[in-house]
């Protein structure tokens, strides 16, 4: 019998003890997963208690709140510190660089920046006089022998400044709607290059160049001293306007004749060309 038991014993544990072995191992895993879900409850909890704790100031309706964290109050006049925007730091930089180009200008003579820019800044040549209203007679320039009649012109039909008639290429003719030779603003004379039958009495004006002087006699027998400061040649469809005729921060004149290829038709020579001259000093004839 005993025998029997052995034989019972080493062929294995029946259906009954793989019952029992399965229910243990189902008891293991579930102890397992309630240790991991009592852990996970515990960190749920704290972080509950955590957020509670956090979004409440007391449980108790007796007991005095608890006072919330402010950050301290600044100053008075005291402002937060923060450096310029990059826009800021652009303009300034461009505006330092005008300045130190117009100082460039004022004391080495270098032109470098836009005329557009500098209209009324440059100063003339020399301290001027300013000279009361009187329509200009004649014209001399030594440079290029020129000495000419002045007479008066308006407007052409097609809005710009008439010029005097081919009859007269000999003659210079003044503006009569702008200031008079000596006056703030630009006086403006103008005047042929040539005709069919020769040189008229601009012909030459393109040898002028800085420094020249420019004589002008006027009514009341003064003579208005200009030096020129510039000579400038434009195309007829872009003639600076603004340069030539809004200048009004000191008595100057402008000669203005044309210039460049000829085209023919309507147009004739290509381009403008422009004497800018400031008054220097006034004599009487």
């Amino acid at each position: 019998m005993a025998r029997a038991r052995g034989r019972q014993e080493r062929a294995g544990p029946g259906p009954g003890d793989r019952a029992g072995r399965q229910r243990r191992r189902a008891a293991c895993r579930l102890r397992a997963g309630l240790r991991v879900a009592s852990r996970a409850s515990r960190r749920f909890a704290r972080a509950a208690g955590h957020a509670f704790s956090a979004s409440v100031t007391t449980a108790d309706p007796q007991a005095a709140p608890v006072p919330a964290r402010t950050r301290p109050a600044a100053p008075r006049g005291y402002a937060a510190r923060r450096g310029p925007g990059t826009p800021v730091l652009v303009v300034a930089g461009l505006m330092a660089l005008i300045v130190a180009l117009l100082g460039l200008d004022r004391v080495a003579g270098v032109h470098l920046l836009p005329d557009q820019l500098t209209a009324g800044l440059r100063p003339p040549p020399k301290k001027f006089p300013v000279l009361p209203a009187s329509p200009p007679t004649d014209l001399a320039i030594d440079k290029i022998r020129l000495h000419a009649p002045v007479h008066r012109v308006g407007l052409a039909a097609d809005g710009s400044i008439a010029v005097p008639d081919v009859g007269k290429s000999g003659e210079a003719g003044w503006y009569e709607q702008g200031p008079t030779p000596g006056q703030y603003g630009p006086a403006v004379i103008v005047g042929h290059v040539d005709t069919t039958t020769g040189p008229a009495v601009f012909h030459d004006l393109r040898d002028l160049g800085d420094g020249d002087r420019i004589e002008v006699t006027r009514a009341d027998r003064s003579v208005a001293v200009f030096e020129v400061t510039r000579t400038e040649r434009y195309g007829k469809e872009r003639l600076p306007v603004q340069q030539v005729y809004g200048d009004f921060s000191r008595p100057s004149l402008r000669l203005i004749t044309c210039g460049g290829r000829w085209v023919g038709g309507e147009t004739g020579y290509a381009d403008n060309l422009v004497v800018y001259a400031s008054l220097v000093k006034a004599r009487d004839r």
